[in-house]
């Protein structure tokens, strides 16, 4: 019995955001139309270790598999690692067989720039001129890219603001992107908005943010995470990728703990408004699309990889279990 293990190195050879995207905004629709399983994350917290770990099983149209990723946010200057490692193992559902174990860095990394980019393609206000970054790391990258797929010829005329508390890495993201550096306000300002930072406190004010603009809070992803001023989700219309996993540790949980932001309020979940079964943008007026990461986006992703390296011959086959 074969099972393929593919690397870092090999998913980039054969992953791109234009074939990726697609195959995530439809594990969306599958989801958002009830066709997936994918119980809700479970959480192994690691308080010594300042950290914790998560486990992923989703299964989709004939496919299986689990992710188990964690978040070490002080791993990158305490042992100069990423703060997010995963690996990947998809299975055969039929027969249980491990088809391949891979790399779910990256994979995260693609997955959930696709996810920023699909939201912001059904919530943002079509006459958006202006993408800002809060945050300026790796899955900044991946944002970026997204849009450029999702938006299509609308991005060529976005005007790209990024923002970071290490200025150094704000610079540098916008001068590899053809952007400028600015403050988080100037930042927050902008039409479209993919925050991505790891704060238990808010860094966006209500009074920074636009009258119609789109924001994609990709940061909060644990119990006590947030990202924006609790008056944003007020006035906005918040839209959720699940509501057991947004509500336990998306970025509208600590309102939620607190009383102030019950599971009505919220407008439908992206793969709701995806398969067309919840209306997206209607008009003018905020949006907030708030992630979590669903394991069904990670297993469209590593099914494609797996389907790609079989057809390519990259990866290296072993008999794992005999």
């Amino acid at each position: 019995m074969e099972t393929l293990l593919l690397t870092r190195k090999d998913l980039a050879a054969l992953l791109t955001m234009d074939t990726c995207l697609p195959a995530v905004e439809e594990a969306f629709a599958s989801f958002g139309r009830g066709e997936a399983l994918m119980p809700a994350k479970v959480y192994l917290p690691l308080e010594k270790e300042g950290g914790d770990f998560r486990a992923m099983p989703s299964y989709l149209d004939g496919a299986a598999g689990l992710k188990w990723v964690n978040s070490h946010p002080h791993n990158p200057e305490r042992h100069g690692l990423p703060a997010v490692l995963a690996l990947y193992i998809l299975s055969d559902p039929e027969t249980a067989a491990p088809l391949a174990v891979m790399d779910g860095t990256l994979l995260t990394a693609i997955r959930t720039g696709a996810a920023a980019g699909i939201a912001s393609r059904h919530l943002a206000h079509p006459g958006a001129k202006s993408l800002g970054f809060i945050g300026c790391g790796v899955q900044a990258r991946y944002f970026l890219e997204a849009h450029r797929v999702a938006l299509g010829e609308a991005f060529e005329g976005l005007e790209l603001r990024m923002a970071d508390r290490i200025p150094t890495a704000a610079r540098l993201f916008a001068k590899e992107a053809g952007g400028e550096a600015v403050s988080v306000e100037v930042a927050a300002g902008c039409d479209i908005v993919c925050t991505a930072t790891p704060s238990c406190e808010p860094v966006v004010r209500r009074a920074w943010v636009g009258a119609d603009a789109h924001y994609n809070a990709m940061g909060a992803d644990g119990p006590g995470k947030q990202e924006l001023d609790p008056e944003i989700l007020f006035d906005a219309r918040v839209f959720i990728d699940d509501a057991h996993q947004a509500f336990a540790s998306g970025e509208v949980n600590v309102p939620h703990a607190a009383g102030d932001f019950p599971e009505e309020r919220v407008a439908g979940t992206l793969g709701e408004v995806v398969a067309g079964l919840a209306p997206g943008r209607e008009g003018g007026g905020i949006t907030v699309f708030d992630s979590t990461g669903l394991a069904v986006q990670d297993l469209a992703v590593a099914r494609l990889a797996y389907a790609a390296a079989r057809e390519a011959g990259v990866g290296l086959s072993l008999d794992l279990v005999g």
